[in-house]
This record gives C-alpha cells, structure tokens and sequence, in this order.
C-alpha cells in the first residue's frame, strides 16, 4: 500500500508539472472516489482510490522498467540542448518525468538499455564495485586474430595509460574485411570498448550492446523499439547488483 499526495501522484504518473496539476484541481479536473476535490495535498490510497485525471482513470505505478533497443543517433541523457534523448523516444508511450537511463550508451551506439525511475536499484547496479558484466557485438573494421582476442581478455592499455581489467571475447566470423566478436568488459569508462579496440591498432564500425548482467536484449525488438521488463527480466536485472 502506498499512500501519497494527489498533486504528487498527478505529477509522477504524467507529463504535467505541479502548478499545472494545482490548477486543474482548482477546475474541478480531478476526483476521487467520483468526488471532485479542491485540496492538492489530499492524501490517496493507491490501492483503494479510484483517480480521474481529466476524464482518464490513473493507475499508480511506484516504479516502472523499460527495454530500449536503443537506436543510434539518440544521447543516453535525460535532456541534452541538441540531440534527442532516449527520454525524448520514449515520453510520449511513459510521459513521466522521474525516469532516467541506466548507464549510457555512445551515440552511435545501438543495443540494451534500461530506463527506470528506480535510482536506488540503479545505483546498485551501475556501482563500480559490482563489476556488472556488458556484452556487446562488434563489427571491426580489418582481421582480428586469437592473438588479439587473448590481449582483450588480459586487459589492455588504453590511450591515457588506464589498464583495463580482464574481459572475455570471441570470434564469430570474419568476411568482407569485417571481424565481427562479441566482447564482454565488467566497467564503463568512456568509449571504453571502442578504445579498447584501438589500442590493438583497430577500428571499430559498428557497435551494439546486448546484454547486462544477467539481462539479455529481447531478440525480437527492434531497433528503437521498447516495452517494459517481464516480471522474469526484472528479476534477472536485479541479479546485476549482487549482494
């Protein structure tokens, strides 16, 4: 049971701010129970009160967990003054404004990405100390052989001198002038798996992320598309933040 100001459920659950919320309130725009109310601060039982925000049922939802195939082309922030945001891809299906990205993703980067308005599962998750395992599938431009697969899974050194830690990797086909591997690395530092790639003396052409932890994106979403976890893919996300 959660029990929570009408003005602040309003706001959690929509795009609306507050002052907006207040004066619908005050237009005889919201009522509980079929009784229209006056009071922005009236506290409602979720579990027991029916809501009606301008004509429209409001079902509460304390949290919320959503895939995203991220596409490239969109930042992993939630507001950016150039670009759109993945926040941007997604408010018009979820218009909140609590929610945010899960860790980033390059902007050319495509693959999983959680958006969630759950900071305190985030941040257990996104902690360093966790070393939650990313995999992602590269395209590289040139041949990559098991000599270079070996350098990847000891750790490399990175154009600043930063040593990364041990990963795993593998090769999956190599034609056309294109390697293509999958790459799994337990941190996140900046274009960490395309600097990677560079310090073996190659370029890295296309790039996707694929799983977290123990979270696998969804084989059958598309590119920009996104839907909520399962109860089972909340469960094997949670799993990411360990003990």
């Amino acid at each position: 049971m959660v029990k929570i100001r009408i003005d602040k459920l309003l706001s959690d659950q929509s795009s609306e701010s507050r002052g907006e919320i207040k004066k619908e309130i005050k237009r005889n725009g919201v009522q509980i129970n079929g009784l229209s109310i006056k009071d922005p601060g009236k506290i409602v039982d979720t579990e027991k009160d029916i809501v009606i925000f301008r004509d429209k049922k409001i079902s509460y939802q304390q949290y919320i967990y959503i895939m995203l195939n991220k596409p490239a082309g969109i930042v992993s922030a939630v507001t950016d003054d150039r670009d759109q945001t993945v926040i941007d891809h997604i408010k018009d299906v979820y218009p909140r404004k609590d929610y945010f990205p899960v860790g980033r993703l390059d902007k050319d980067t495509e693959g999983l990405l959680i958006i969630t308005n759950d900071g305190a599962l985030a941040h257990q998750v996104l902690s360093p100390k966790k070393h939650v395992p990313k995999k992602y599938y590269v395209e590289i431009n040139g041949k990559i052989e098991e000599d270079h697969i070996k350098m990847l899974e000891e750790g490399v050194t990175l154009e600043d001198g930063y040593q990364t830690k041990e990963g795993k990797a593998e090769i999956i086909s190599f034609e056309n002038g294109t390697s293509k591997i999958h790459l799994t690395i337990t941190e996140g530092k900046f274009h960490q798996v395309k600097r990677m790639i560079k310090s073996i003396g190659f370029e890295v052409s296309y790039l996707k992320r694929i799983e977290m932890g123990s979270l696998k994106l969804d084989k059958n979403l598309k590119t920009g598309e996104f839907r909520e976890l399962t109860e089972e893919e909340l469960e094997l996300f949670k799993e990411s933040r360990g003990n």
